[in-house]
């Protein structure tokens, strides 16, 4: 595998994880206030992904990939509504522990970051166009 594929699949790696990042995030943000359906039930726990750094399937490059999804442990926000089906009998709420301005960054930051991958893709493809066309001259 030259250098300019092992760029390529080190970049497409990071469009993938980057991808699930994005996802999860959207995921937890659709669920911001979903909590239980009864007294004492937990809501929505946020879920943070878990990248691991991979050799890739020539062995001559190193990516990223998602490994999987881990649940957050921090605790719940606590909200007083009486009148909900998941009310305590103090009339309190369990909420997700999900903070929507958290969420909103790390969409940011995976954006970003999978921007740079698909730039890092597209420099890789331009160099092998400019390599062909040196050597058909």
């Amino acid at each position: 595998m030259s250098d300019l594929d092992a760029a390529m699949a080190a970049a497409a790696s990071g469009l993938s994880a980057q991808t699930m990042r994005m996802r999860i995030a959207a995921e937890n943000m659709a669920n911001a206030n979903s909590t239980g359906q009864t007294p004492g039930s937990d809501p929505f726990r946020r879920r943070i992904p878990v990248l691991q750094g991979a050799e890739l399937k020539s062995g001559d490059a190193f990516g990223v990939m998602v490994v999987g999804a881990i649940q957050d442990q921090s605790d719940f926000r606590l909200q007083y509504n009486p009148a909900h089906p998941a009310a305590d009998a103090s009339g309190m709420v369990k909420m997700p522990n999900v903070d929507t301005m958290i969420e909103m960054m790390d969409m940011r930051e995976a954006a970003r970051a999978y921007e740079a991958n698909l730039s890092m893709l597209d420099t890789s493809r331009s160099l092998t166009s400019r390599t062909l066309d040196i050597l058909r001259r």
